[in-house]
């Protein structure tokens, strides 16, 4: 595996801006963005994808399965970190992991993406994604160690003085511009110290590289503001959850598949249908989507959150938005994943169950209605019939059993991931909690 377009155009631009520095970047399984830095003096043999690193970097823990793998960058992802001195620059290049005779390491997420998207690509199609991310700002304690202490009492789309983030969400979208991340929008979210930033849609592969490196981005300018973001899904009980809204659409040259003007929502067959193969492999993709514990704190039946395997035109508790007959463009917004997910393999996933329904030509349920949200017993019948998975053992087991995801993936991804997820809810059940305490102790 080798990425040739653009490596002379790197070692040319590395002498000219005096970079110093070059960060290899790569994406583990659990989302986590990982990265070896190399002198500039290596940076032509790191192009050619010559040095080698332990396998634990793309997979994200330590045991004895550990093997060589070599970094190999893509050219096109290469960028100047803006924070940094221009003496002594410091940049990044986004990498896939290989065996060392250069065939692709199946663990790694990246490559399962642009596989799945090579083979979309053979009928000349293009998945094009756009993206709201969630987070929240908090103050830091002792030692600079995160509290969940946020960082303003603001509300939603709250200004300055009551929004206390402001300058900070300020920064990260004019260092993610510098970096060439175009942002649609930025806004005060709902519950305290949460914030939103929109990304203009692009190509899959290239939304995932800047959803990984928007969450490198705002950890970063969040520390030089003294706080800490944090992108965990449901961190403060009884406020709103932090979410990752994926707005997607198929394209064919230059023209929308999804687009159909004669249709009321103006959404095409295939649309319908890339939606359906979304419903029928809801429980497996929500394993990729919500990758936590904590993430299915927020995939709560309250009317507030995504907890069904529905579509609707304006109930919040359905997992997939479909635009009413106004403005909206016609695409497909996916509401359930969570900004730990990781980009990668959350695409890959979303890509295979949607091109499943649309190649098998799999019928849309009815919509949900809207008024479900606003009836809690009419959302928990609702729940009872096309719930998402209510905890991170069921959605795996989910994943187990859905033979198109994992071929996706990859058996040794798939088992490796589905590994690393028991592992984490073993740990979990093995813990006693507060709220346990405080029930039990007293009566029992």
């Amino acid at each position: 595996m080798e990425f040739t377009n653009g490596t002379g155009e790197v070692l040319t631009l590395a002498a000219e801006t005096g970079v110093k520095f070059v960060r290899l970047q790569v994406t583990d399984l659990t989302g986590s963005l990982k990265n070896m830095a190399v002198t500039v003096e290596e940076l032509d043999r790191a192009l050619g994808g010559e040095l080698s690193f332990d396998s634990a970097l793309v997979e994200g823990f330590h045991d004895s399965r550990e093997r060589e793998i070599l970094l190999v960058p893509d050219p096109r992802t290469f960028v100047i970190f803006p924070w940094r001195p221009r003496d002594g620059a410091v940049a990044r290049l986004i990498c896939e992991a290989a065996y060392p005779d250069g065939t692709p390491f199946p663990t790694c997420s990246r490559t399962v993406l642009r596989r799945a998207l090579s083979t979309l690509g053979e009928r000349g199609w293009s998945l094009r994604v756009g993206a709201e991310i969630e987070f929240f700002l908090f103050h830091t304690g002792e030692k600079g160690r995160p509290t969940t202490i946020t960082h303003d009492q603001a509300g939603y789309g709250d200004l300055s003085p009551v929004d206390l983030g402001e300058n900070a969400r300020r920064d990260m979208v004019l260092t993610l511009s510098e970096m060439g991340i175009q942002v649609r929008s930025s806004h005060h979210e709902v519950a305290p110290g949460q914030h939103e930033v929109g990304l203009v849609e692009g190509e899959a592969l290239e939304m995932a590289d800047r959803i990984a490196t928007f969450k490198f981005v705002v950890r970063t300018v969040a520390q030089r503001h003294g706080l800490h973001a944090s992108f965990m899904p449901r961190p403060l009980a009884g406020r709103s959850g932090s979410g990752m809204k994926l707005h997607l659409s198929l394209w064919h040259n230059g023209e929308n598949l999804f687009h159909d003007p004669n249709d009321r929502h103006r959404l095409s067959d295939a649309a319908r249908r890339f939606a359906a193969g979304l419903l029928f492999h809801a429980p497996a993709l929500t394993a990729l989507t919500n990758p936590l514990v904590n993430s299915y704190k927020r995939l709560t039946v309250d009317g507030f959150h995504p907890a069904l395997a529905a579509w609707s035109e304006d109930s919040r508790a359905a997992m997939l938005r479909m635009p009413g007959s106004g403005g909206t463009p016609s695409r497909l917004t996916l509401r359930s994943p969570d900004p730990t997910a990781n980009p990668y393999l959350a695409l890959a996933g979303v890509l295979a169950a949607g091109m499943d329904g649309v190649d098998s030509d799999l019928e849309l349920p009815a919509p949900l209605g809207g008024t479900v949200d606003h009836n809690l017993d009419a959302l928990r019948e609702a729940a009872g019939n096309v719930g998402l998975p209510r905890h991170l053992e069921a959605a795996v087991q989910a994943l187990g059993a859905d033979i198109l995801i994992r071929n996706t993936l990859g058996e040794e991804l798939c088992s490796r991931y589905a590994a690393a997820k028991e592992s984490e809810w073993d740990r979990f059940l093995d813990v006693v909690h507060p709220w346990e305490i405080e029930t039990y102790l007293p009566q029992y």
